[in-house]
This record gives structure tokens, sequence and C-alpha cells, in this order.
């Protein structure tokens, strides 16, 4: 479609805004931004004209590893590209790329390749999940190459993102941990509370000295317990903390996926966790150094243990809405503001003017009809 002078102008059935959902609504896209949103009827007649659709921010997702057969895990370009294009299809058009645990030096020279694929406007950061996780709540990561934190391999990891690393998920009860979640901040870095074994206090600590959220709450931390509240309630009851939901059907019951969204309607944060079977068959993977099996989209270890997920972004605002009972506008809140606020993307997660022109068509099922990223369209356009 060409572009016009004055800019493409969509009207849909609903555009959901911060402020509020117009039904209908309308948003003009000048170049790569967005120049105007509004209700009701346009002006001018429409250039794309979608009725009985949704319009929403392009999906922002902060945790994930993999999809479409590839992974994150080596910093691979041709690997990494083939990830965002997989999750770009499906929705999503900013990500973090996240990393599992690896040794160390296995994790600078993944760093270090993804930094310049962050530079090259690829992905918009690096997520290091590991090294420094609880071995009795490891997950899908090799406890042979767990290591405690140290401010030498802190600074060196740090160092090796080149200013790209937005997130890493440490147990704040392993020696040392309080100190590097607060080095972590001092960096600029979120610090995430996650693989954790951390009582109540513990937790509460590393959020006094800087953690920001929790990684997949509920999934690989010490359980909600009512005379050990654990990592759980810390989170749940801190005003400034977000937390992560994996909201596939597999990692979190619909009942406890409404249960933290409704305590941290602003905070709540939807992640895939996604790994390399997303949008892809079942069969035999790897993560990071571990063999994962899929069968009916589940990811498993040979124990049995859940390795990540083989969903989507879009996916998890449809099961947020459908299953765990979120309102549109707080499973879409929860799936691009809220996550672009914890880890300062500019310009992304709102239909606004003057950020970044990604948005998702949405059908009446909440299936992805058309997506476009800076003001193009990521496949065919809608007509």
């Amino acid at each position: 479609m060409p572009d016009r002078p004055d800019g493409l102008l969509l009207a849909a059935g609903r555009v959901v805004t911060p402020a509020r959902t117009f039904a209908p609504g309308w948003l003009q896209v000048d170049g790569t931004r967005i120049g105007a949103v509004g209700s009701g009827e346009p002006d001018r007649p429409p250039d794309v004209e979608l009725p009985a659709a949704t319009v929403v921010p392009g999906l922002v997702d902060t945790h994930v590893h993999g999809g479409g057969g590839a992974s994150f895990d080596g910093g691979d370009p041709d690997a990494a590209a083939r990830v965002v294009a997989t999750h770009r299809a499906h929705g999503t058009t900013t990500m973090l790329a996240s990393l599992v645990t690896d040794t160390p030096d296995g994790l600078v020279a993944s760093a270090r390749r993804l930094a310049a694929l962050v530079a090259d406007g690829l992905v918009s950061g690096i997520h290091l999940e590991g090294p420094w996780l609880s071995e009795r709540y490891a997950g899908a990561h090799d406890p042979a190459l767990l290591a405690t934190p140290s401010a030498e391999l802190v600074d060196r990891l740090v160092e090796a993102c080149g200013g790209h690393l937005r997130m890493a998920t440490i147990a704040p009860e392993l020696p040392g941990g309080v100190d590097a979640v607060r080095r972590l901040a001092a960096a600029g870095v979120v610090a995430a509370i996650g693989h954790t074994d951390a009582t109540y206090d513990q937790a509460r600590a590393a959020l006094d000295a800087g953690a920001a959220v929790g990684t997949h709450l509920f999934n690989a931390m010490r359980a909600l317990h009512h005379r050990e509240p654990g990592p759980v309630a810390a989170l749940l009851e801190h005003p400034d903390a977000y937390v992560e939901l994996i909201a596939d059907g597999v990692h979190v019951h619909p009942a406890m996926v409404g249960l933290a969204a409704a305590a941290k309607p602003q905070h709540t944060v939807l992640v895939t966790d996604a790994m390399a079977a997303a949008a892809a068959a079942d069969g035999d993977y790897r993560l990071g150094r571990l063999d994962v099996t899929v069968r009916d989209g589940v990811a498993r270890l040979a124990s049995g243990a859940i390795a990540g997920s083989t969903a989507t972004m879009a996916s998890a605002v449809r099961f947020a809405v459908r299953r765990a009972g979120l309102s549109l506008e707080d499973a879409v809140r929860a799936a691009t503001a809220s996550p672009a606020a914890l880890h300062g993307l500019a310009r992304v997660g709102q239909l606004r003017p003057g950020h970044d022109a990604d948005l998702v068509v949405l059908d009446d099922d909440l299936d992805v009809l058309h997506v476009m990223r800076r003001g193009s369209w990521v496949e065919s356009p809608p007509r």
C-alpha cells in the first residue's frame, strides 16, 4: 500500500490506547511513528478499514529464549533472526533475548554476540536467566553450571553485554546474592528474583536492595505458605515490584494468573518464557545444554520438569482474557505497556502519538490477523 503525504489512516472496531478503548477508533501512521489516535469516525476516508477487528499495541516479550526451532543461546545471528521473525509474525514487535545458564565463558561469548544484535535493532536487550540460581529450583538449567554471585562475574557479564543487559535473574539467598542485586541495580540492570528458595525476609531484603521484578512468579520458586510466605508474598505485597506470569495454561493455573493480576494490575507482566519449539512442531529440542522433549505443545526435561513454553505473546493474551478472566485492557497492558515501563523501553507498548508504529490487528477470537512494526506490515497488509 503506497504511503500518503498525510499518513496512513487505519480505522477499526476497537482501538486500545493507554487511557481507554475507542470503539470504534482510528489511528494515523506517519512514517515509522504514530501520528494521531482518536475515537469515532476519522475526518477522511481511511486507507485501511477493519470494522470487526481490534487494534492493540505491538506486543512486548521480555522473557523469551527461542522459537521457530531456533534459540538465542550462543548468540548466532541467523538463529536469533529466526526467533525474532517467528514471534514477530505472531504479534511480538519488541523482545529481549534470554539466555539460560552456561559457563561464564559461554555466557560472555553469547552476550557479546547478542549485544551486536541489540545495536543493530534486532532485539531490545539481553536477559541473563542464570547462572546465579538455586540448585533446588534450577528448573531447566544445568545444575552443574550454576554459580554463586561474585562481584567479578557480575561485572564481567555486565561488561560483555556492552550496555545492553536489561535484566538478570538471581536467587537472593545465595552467598553474595543481595550484594549482587545491589550491584546490578547500580549498573542500571533490572534485578529479578527467581529460581529461588528465598524466605520472605530474604526476598524483602533483595527488594530493599533494588530488585524490581519476580521472574515467572510461582514457577521455580519456594511456594506460598501460610507460615512461611516466601518470595511470592514479598513480591505481591511490594508496591513497586513487578511480577512475570507465564500465561500458557501449563505453568500457572488460570485462577492464579487472575489472582496475581488482580493484586498487581499495573505491575503484571505477561511473558512466554518460550523455547525453540514455540510456533514449531512437537519433537526433540535443546535448551542450553539440556535435552527437551515437546509433546502436545508442552516442553519437558527427561525428569518431567517443565522446560520453558511453546507459547507466543498473542496466545498469552488470549489465555489471560478467555481463561484467567482479565479484561482485554488489563491483558494488553500486561503484554505491552507494563513490560516496556519495567525495562525502560522507550516509544513502544502504547498506541500513542510519537510512539513507534507497532500494532497488532486481532479478530473476535483474539487471533492475530496482521502485524505492523515501525510503520511496515510484517507480512501481507490488510485489504
